[in-house]
């Protein structure tokens, strides 16, 4: 007998097989995962925490406060099961236009956060890592992540990394800007650009591509997140905004992946 996300499996221990007696054992997403298959690195659109506060009348920011303890309950769910890296669109380039209350508000909130979880990061051995238009972001921002980076640049279970003031045209047109400003320097001719040198002028250059994509809240678009990274990413979408996100959701998403072929380009014949 199934149920979403859990299976019952019945036995009858040989001691009371004539009493008729069943022993159930519930299995949760978690117990589901094939360990020796798990996505190397899941990116995740973190959707629907001004809906989420909207639905419970309260102001916005009260979502995007309640969005942190899912972050830290998907950060440890990842190092719980050995996910190496975990990437969060945590604020986008057009996030700028949003009403100045909310921004502020949003800024506030990632200082006091770096500020509270860098233990938290330590304790969980994980490596804090950042994307974006980092230059962008107030001076306080700047120098608290750049502090909790340097505390965390030793930790090896699992690297976290924040898109910050993110956007990816920002980011594949600032590696073109790169590349043809080497063209004009000399250093490297147009016939030495190809795919792995446009990728290694990307903020993501130390990272491997996410092999798995989550958005909350019911939307279906990547909102211009890893463009360029995702070609080849398996996108799952879920309608659970993103402050009632939890560790057992992440789950089921890599369950999900986990059932899927992944061709890149290929038959099924040729993968078998």
């Amino acid at each position: 007998m199934e149920r979403k996300g859990i299976s019952y499996t019945f036995a009858v221990p040989k001691s009371v097989q004539g009493f008729g007696v069943f022993v159930y054992k519930l299995m949760g997403f978690k117990e589901q995962i094939d360990l020796s298959r798990l996505p190397e690195h899941i990116a995740i659109i973190m959707d629907g925490n001004g809906r989420w506060a909207k639905n419970q009348g309260k102001f916005r920011g009260v979502g995007h406060e309640s969005g942190v303890l899912s972050v830290k309950d998907i950060m440890e769910g990842c190092v719980e099961i050995g996910v190496k890296h975990l990437t969060l669109y945590a604020f986008s380039t057009e996030n700028w236009n949003r009403p100045i209350e909310e921004v502020n508000f949003l800024m506030e909130l990632l200082i006091s956060t770096i500020n509270q979880e860098t233990e938290t990061l330590t304790k969980n051995n994980i490596k804090l890592n950042a994307i974006g238009n980092i230059a962008s972001l107030p001076q306080r921002c700047i120098d608290d992540l750049n502090s909790a980076m340097q505390k965390t640049e030793n930790n090896t279970s699992c690297t976290l990394t924040l898109a910050l003031s993110y956007s990816a045209k920002w980011e594949i047109t600032d590696a073109a800007r790169k590349l043809a400003q080497q063209v004009k320097d000399g250093l490297i001719s147009v016939n030495q650009i190809n795919e792995e040198a446009f990728a290694a002028q990307l903020t993501t250059t130390n990272i491997p591509d996410p092999e798995l994509m989550i958005r909350t809240s019911g939307e279906h678009r990547i909102s211009n997140f890893l463009l360029w990274q995702m070609a080849y990413t398996e996108l799952y979408f879920t309608d659970t905004l993103w402050p009632d996100f939890r560790s057992e959701d992440l789950y089921e998403a890599i369950v999900d992946y986990q059932k899927r072929e992944r061709r890149f380009g290929k038959i099924s014949e040729q993968l078998n």
